[in-house]
């Protein structure tokens, strides 16, 4: 039987994972007092709702279920990490169209293997008074310095949903 080492905590492509339930939807907080001999660290599960104990392991491969769940969730009901950004030639359109502009991305559904190949979810396109409009994400790191690695993770993904006219584009 191979043996395989154990991530070391913080280590590059190494997520913390609740014990219990295996989920990445962890959280540690700290408390220190005056006392040096006292600090408090506790570890919470946001999936089971409960105190846990870290487990490092490797990140998963971002899962395609996991990133079209996020980015639908984000983009119907604004929930999760992340920004909208309304382009400039989109402004100019006036309130009205952007705000019909919202609401049409917010509702699409025509998701086809033609127009998502991948399956995230991640671009689509509508008609909007004439004019086509296009939606796209990008992710980021949250400090939005540079790519994630994992945007199926929403703990290290702030998602950028960028609404546009296509000859922005």
């Amino acid at each position: 039987m191979e043996r395989r080492e154990e991530p070391i905590a913080g280590a590059i492509g190494a997520v913390p994972r609740c014990q219990t339930c295996g989920s990445e939807r962890v959280v540690k907080g700290a408390c220190a007092c005056w006392n040096p001999e006292t600090v408090l660290d506790a570890e919470y599960c946001r999936e089971c709702e409960a105190p846990t104990t870290f487990v490092w392991s490797p990140a998963d491969p971002p899962p395609k279920q996991r990133i079209r769940e996020l980015n639908d969730r984000f983009r119907r009901e604004g929930r999760g990490q992340g920004s909208v950004m309304i382009t400039s030639g989109l402004q100019e359109q006036g309130a009205a169209f952007v705000a019909e502009a919202l609401a049409a991305v917010r509702n699409f559904d025509a998701f086809t293997a033609d127009n998502d190949p991948w399956g995230e979810h991640d671009f689509g396109a509508v008609e909007i008074a004439g004019q086509r409009v296009f939606f796209k994400f990008d992710y980021y790191t949250p400090d939005l310095t540079a790519g994630s690695e994992n945007p199926g993770n929403e703990g290290l993904t702030h998602r950028v949903l960028t609404i546009m006219l296509a000859s922005e584009y």
